[in-house]
């Protein structure tokens, strides 16, 4: 369960806090090279297949187990940790309706710091993610490509290698190449009997609407380098200026939509490489330490977006791009962040407008993020996580249309003992949209221990 907590890192101020926190007491040992923990829950979920209110929704009792492993092992000039959790989770509605009980999910991180010299280091990081939670699969961060809960085996890997060159003094770049692919396990047309509203909808050979398959409409590989160099201005403060590129090819294969010409008359069928596309990113940024203890970074400028491969005519805009950060260690043990991203990312969504042809390339998002950790004993922590991500449709027949999601995430852990912990967890996520069957609520509630060593 557990899923804004564990899963999005998200961030937020702390200033309302005027208690003394004390530093953390982990069951985790941070000094050792490896840890091992295991996990036990027990939880109720209102919604376990995020469908809309209607007879469909069902709620569920559960229990989850949750075991994992870390090492982070230090060499003279290098860092190297990996990170492994396994997550099975028991849904005992599921059972009583004959369908399969159980969903596992898989997270498997890995990174590599390395100094060559004074000058020239380099970071390597891997995030590969197998799961149904939408949180679980986000794609560099931003809005969700699908709000919705999906059945199978999803994955989501997130590449990076960055090299910092400090040149003088005062003067130093940073270079990033950046891999993420996508993969969702629902493949080939999906045959709806009693069409509701889009996504987009064809007419199979046998006359019955269909609509896109998650892998034909997501499955894909972006490729981005982002070039940033940085002026060290004071030792509190650094101006930047930036430029990304980034590529996205969707390897899907198959027919997600299609527009009758209104001239010929003739069927034109998008294929799920209809949606590649080129970005072009500039911005400014700055860094400031306003105190010891609190630090701001904001970066703001412009995305140039090519969907060059639409079979009725290739589009390009221009929309702003933005990413700030907060953060606020404002007690010993206690942080607080916030954060704001604006951007481009994929979409689940596909349609068609049938006047011109124009198909749904993308979503323009918009996500704050806010978190805070605080101690309120030596033995007891209490976080709060809160999100909102809106998206609006770029091209198609929603053109401009909007999904708005709110998150909320409490936790209060306690530390019985240096190896044990108990945690209740609270979870409640509200799609809302403009697109007709994309809202829905859910309600997560989970109490479990963990042991440590």
């Amino acid at each position: 369960m557990n899923k804004l907590i564990v899963s999005m890192g998200l961030a937020a101020t702390g200033a309302a806090f005027q208690m003394n926190c004390l530093a953390q007491s982990s069951p985790v040992d941070s000094s050792k090279d490896w840890n091992v923990s295991a996990a036990l829950r027990g939880f109720y979920d209102s919604n376990y297949g995020t469908d809309p209110d209607s007879p469909n929704k069902k709620g569920s009792y559960g229990v989850e187990l949750s075991p994992t492993v870390s090492a982070n092992v230090p060499f003279t000039q290098t860092q190297l940790g990996v990170y492994y959790s396994y997550d099975l989770q028991y849904y005992q509605e599921r059972d009583h309706l004959n369908q399969d009980p159980y969903d596992q999910s898989h997270t498997f991180n890995f990174w590599l710091d390395h100094a060559f010299n004074e000058d020239w280091n380099t970071k390597v990081n891997d995030s590969f993610v197998v799961g149904q939670e939408p949180d679980l699969l986000l794609n560099g961060g931003t809005a969700n490509a699908t709000y919705a809960r999906l059945n199978g085996n999803n994955i989501n890997n997130n590449a990076s290698i960055l090299l910092h060159t400090d040149w003088s003094r005062l003067l130093s770049t940073e270079l990033t190449y950046g891999n993420v692919l996508s993969y969702y396990s629902q493949e080939g047309s999906q045959q709806v009997l009693n069409p509701g509203p889009p996504p987009s909808y064809s007419v199979s050979s046998g006359g019955l609407p269909n609509q896109p398959s998650y892998a034909g409409a997501l499955n894909s590989e972006q490729n981005s380098l982002d070039l940033k160099v940085q002026w060290h201005l004071a030792p509190e403060t650094t101006l930047s200026v930036g430029y990304q590129f980034i590529d996205v090819i969707y390897t899907g294969n198959e027919d997600i939509a299609v527009w009758n010409d209104p001239v010929t008359h003739a069927p034109v069928w998008f294929k799920s490489d209809s949606r590649d596309n080129l970005s072009h990113i500039a911005y400014l940024g700055v860094q400031h330490n306003l105190l010891p203890d609190l630090t701001v970074a904001a970066k703001a400028g412009f995305q140039y977006n090519d969907a060059y491969n639409n079979p009725v005519g290739h589009s390009t805009d221009t929309t702003p791009y933005a990413d700030v950060s907060i953060i606020y260690t404002y007690l010993p043990g206690c942080n607080a962040q916030i954060g704001f991203t604006q951007a481009r990312n994929s979409t689940y969504l596909v349609s068609v407008n049938q006047a011109n042809g124009s198909l749904t390339q993308d979503q323009e998002s918009s996500t704050v993020h806010a978190s805070v950790n605080h101690h309120i004993t030596q033995k007891l922590l209490v976080t709060a996580i809160g999100s909102w991500s809106g998206g609006t449709y770029k091209g198609g027949g929603f053109n401009d249309q909007t999904t708005d999601d709110y998150e909320l995430g409490l936790s209060a852990n306690y530390s019985f003992t240096r190896n044990i912990s108990g945690e209740i967890d609270y979870n409640y996520d509200d799609v809302s949209s403009n697109v007709p069957g994309f809202a829905y609520n859910r309600n997560r509630v989970s109490i479990g221990m963990t042991v440590a060593y």
